[in-house]
């Protein structure tokens, strides 16, 4: 079966370029040219990642994220043409999993979508005994790759189950934010506190709100994250 991916930009030479590249790497591609017209193709169509610009008329970038986000947790890199650091902590808090900034190199861009993709596919793939981990009434299970608390299941992206299961199975353990960007990420993680800071509390703000009253996640004060024993 062939990887698909829904490229959602209003500039079309850009959604072109990433297209020529893209196929070259054996995806199916699919183009959209307004949030609108992405949400209508997603309803029809299954797709395995979706790059989506910020700037666009109708529905922006984010919005568009939001209601993705409500129904699947496909990965999304998001494409900007602003630098602010508050732009990039707003993509990643509607639920994106990567963030670029415009102009881009395309070959950054291939190689971004395939790390996504693998993280994704190691996820669907991945299998091991012993896989449940139990913490109160919360519940990771690694071989399904699902999140439960009290038995209702915990929808969280692809980053947001990775960052849970390190901290989690490695209980009492304080990571930094470079750390756990580079055992997530798989990159070098200088300059991550920002894109951790916004996973985690992603991450708290689900987990809080399937178990109200409950704190899985705390925070060493200039140093990291843990969960305790």
């Amino acid at each position: 079966m062939s990887t698909t991916v829904l490229i959602v930009d209003d500039d079309k030479e850009i959604a072109e370029l990433i297209e020529v590249y893209l196929r070259n790497e054996g995806y199916t591609i699919h183009k959209a040219h307004d949030g609108e017209e992405a949400l209508k193709k997603m309803e029809n169509l299954t797709f395995h990642l979706l790059i989506l610009d910020i700037m666009m008329p109708k529905m922006d970038g984010m919005e568009v994220c939001r209601q993705v986000r409500k129904k699947s947790n496909v990965p999304i890199l998001m494409l900007s043409a602003k630098v602010e650091d508050m732009d990039k902590i707003l993509g990643l808090m509607t639920g994106a999993d990567d963030y670029m900034i415009k102009p881009f190199n395309p070959l950054e861009l291939t190689a971004r979508v395939k790390a996504l993709l693998r993280r994704a596919n190691y996820q669907q793939a991945s299998q091991s005994e012993g896989s449940s981990i139990h913490i109160q009434s919360l519940v990771i299970n690694k071989e399904s790759h699902t999140v439960s608390v009290d038995g209702t299941v915990v929808k969280l992206t692809s980053l947001e189950f990775d960052i849970l299961y390190l901290l989690a199975s490695n209980r009492g353990r304080v990571f930094g934010s470079e750390e756990i960007f580079e055992r997530v990420w798989n990159e070098l993680g200088a300059g991550s506190n920002k894109t951790v800071m916004v996973h985690i509390s992603n991450l708290r703000d689900k987990l809080e709100a399937a178990a109200p009253g409950e704190s899985f996640i705390q925070t060493v004060w200039g140093v990291g994250y843990k969960i305790e024993k």
